[in-house]
């Protein structure tokens, strides 16, 4: 691997920010911040919101609740496995 200096490390960054489009999202909430009539009370809120950082979000209740849909899935999984087992082997025809 070749010997990078700083200065060229820190161009190579800029140029993927920039083929990645981050400098021109960046560029369009901060524009859109200072173009607001009224400045909002926490800037960094603000462009948490714009770039896609939503605020206010409980990571452990999305946690317990992926947790439990889980557990439904696999249960679900279950029963018509077993309800398949039982059509398979003719178990189900109980409607005489």
């Amino acid at each position: 691997m070749a010997y990078q200096t700083p200065d060229s490390k820190k161009e190579e960054f800029r140029k993927y920010l920039e083929k990645s489009g981050v400098i021109d999202a960046l560029t369009k909430v901060l524009v859109g911040l200072y173009e607001e009539p009224e400045r909002p009370p926490n800037a960094v809120d603000y462009i948490k919101r714009y770039v896609g950082a939503p605020t206010g979000i409980d990571v452990e209740a999305l946690r317990q609740e992926n947790e439990a849909l889980r557990k439904e899935r696999e249960e679900l999984r279950s029963t018509i496995n077993e309800l398949n087992a039982r059509l398979a082997g003719g178990e189900g025809a109980t409607d005489d």
